[in-house]
């Protein structure tokens, strides 16, 4: 059985979508969504219009592993989907997203094919990293057919839309609820890695995904979460102590110094003064090297940054009005 895990916080007309799509699958499964302290009546809303769906309710808003770890503990499936509620699902989605992990027992996830609003440019086609642990949205940006490819190196799949062995996340204890949600799906693929599971792309499992739906792009908020995302990985997994400690500083210094300009602020210096923090409570571990990309070089990885983070993403209402059309 496919229980599929939705954490859902305001933007009712998001989740609603979601829903909808989810009801025209393929393949029979589960719905949990976790109403993250939403003060909206989502957990009413869904209730009253999709009965099937099984409704986790947290009291406060808390962190999303928090969330998304309490969705998927509701839930018995062998797989698990974990998907956030902007994201639009074609009718066969689950179908083949699940596909490769009954194929090939040693497959621990899967990443899907999210594309833009207008499905022209890939969002993402699973994650990738450079050997400093930079991590990017893969393809972003690229025609849909360039997905077919095998490189950059597939890391892992983005946590937007993304199926897991459930044995596999347990073994590694699911998401971290230490990381303030940013990087939590980079932390999981990274975790499943380490421990010999395989990763690989659904590249037919085709969906929409609007993106920062929740916290905005480039808010506060949001390079706030960034910022401790990138701390809590360069020293939970010794980033400082390797071969890539001078190009990771030099990286590091360019970011926040653009950033400060940029925004006249300090949310990135805040974010990752509390993910070294944070990350001090856990013992230091190496990475598994063979979910690195070496080929991607300084220069590419801030060009890749630069097209990942200060391209704003399609606005909801034109998000709408592609939905209205399809539907």
């Amino acid at each position: 059985m496919i229980d599929v895990a939705i954490v859902a916080y305001r933007n009712w007309e998001l989740t609603r979508s979601c829903l909808e799509h989810l009801r025209r699958q393929t393949v029979e499964h589960n719905i949990v969504l976790c109403d993250n302290g939403c003060d909206e009546g989502t957990a009413e809303r869904v209730t009253a219009s999709y009965p099937e769906v099984a409704v986790v309710r947290m009291e406060r808003n808390v962190a999303y592993p928090i969330a998304c770890n309490t969705a998927v503990a509701a839930g018995r499936g062998d797989v698990v989907v974990m998907m956030n509620n902007d994201v639009d699902a074609r009718p066969d989605f689950l179908q083949r997203l699940v596909a490769p992990l009954r194929a090939d027992p040693r497959v621990g996830s899967v990443a899907a094919l999210l594309l833009r609003p207008g499905e022209q440019q890939i969002d993402s086609a699973g994650l990738t990293a450079d050997r400093t642990l930079s991590g990017f949205p893969r393809l972003k940006g690229r025609a849909p057919e360039s997905a077919q490819g095998q490189t950059p190196v597939l890391m892992g799949p983005d946590g937007a839309a993304a199926a897991f062995r459930r044995a596999a996340w347990e073994q590694v204890g699911g998401m971290d609820e230490e990381i303030s949600g940013n990087m939590d799906d980079f932390d999981l693929a990274l975790r499943l890695r380490a421990a010999g599971w395989t990763s690989v792309l659904a590249g037919d499992a085709v969906a929409v995904h609007l993106g920062s739906a929740t916290y905005g792009h480039r808010s506060y908020d949001h390079r706030r979460r960034a910022g401790f995302g990138r701390a809590y990985m360069l020293r939970r997994y010794r980033v400082l102590r390797s071969r890539a400690a001078l190009r990771a500083l030099a990286t590091e210094l360019i970011v926040v110094v653009a950033d400060a300009a940029l925004s006249r602020d300090f949310a990135a210096i805040v974010g990752r003064y509390r993910g070294w923090h944070a990350a001090g409570r856990h013992a230091g571990e190496w990475p598994p090297v063979q979910a690195l990309d070496e080929r991607i070089g300084f220069r590419d990885a801030m060009q890749l940054r630069r097209r990942t983070y200060m391209r704003p993403p399609s606005s909801p209402a034109l998000h709408e009005s592609q939905l209205a059309g399809r539907q």
